[in-house]
């Protein structure tokens, strides 16, 4: 039997892994528009949005083991592309997807879910599957 504990009841962070990071810190910073928080080296760079935080991480270096041992973080990473959703009311979605194709970033998918919210679908530099979509996504 397992002990009584509350879920979960937010993502304080997602992480995605990526091969360049200065193709991700201009892809997620300057077109995005996400707050860069914290950068370090060839490692990672992490950025702020809303309450949570979006880690980009090099996977080539997140496999190592960690180098400082006040902040033994195990060793992590993935391959092939990951996924990350962002909520957008409708006017600010469109308006992004504006600035994306002005940026020349090429949609992918744009359609509304039958309950109602839209979503457009386009990658990141290392090919991850970036979402925004209206933040009622998931309340039907």
């Amino acid at each position: 039997m397992l002990p009584q504990a509350p879920a979960p009841q937010a993502i304080l962070e997602a992480a995605l892994y990526v091969d360049d990071l200065d193709a991700a810190e201009e892809f997620y910073g300057r077109i995005l528009g996400l707050e860069c928080i914290q950068r370090v080296a060839n490692r990672h760079v992490f950025f702020r949005c809303g309450s949570s935080v979006l880690l980009l991480f090099n996977a080539s270096e997140t496999v190592k083991p960690p180098g400082n041992p006040r902040l033994p973080v195990p060793p992590h990473g993935a391959q092939g592309p990951g996924h990350v959703c962002f909520a957008l009311n409708r006017e600010d979605l469109l308006a992004m997807r504006d600035r994306l194709r002005a940026a020349g970033v090429d949609i992918e998918a744009e359609f509304d879910w039958p309950h109602g919210p839209r979503s457009i679908y386009f990658r990141d530099p290392a090919g991850n599957s970036v979402e925004i979509s209206e933040p009622n996504l998931w309340s039907h």
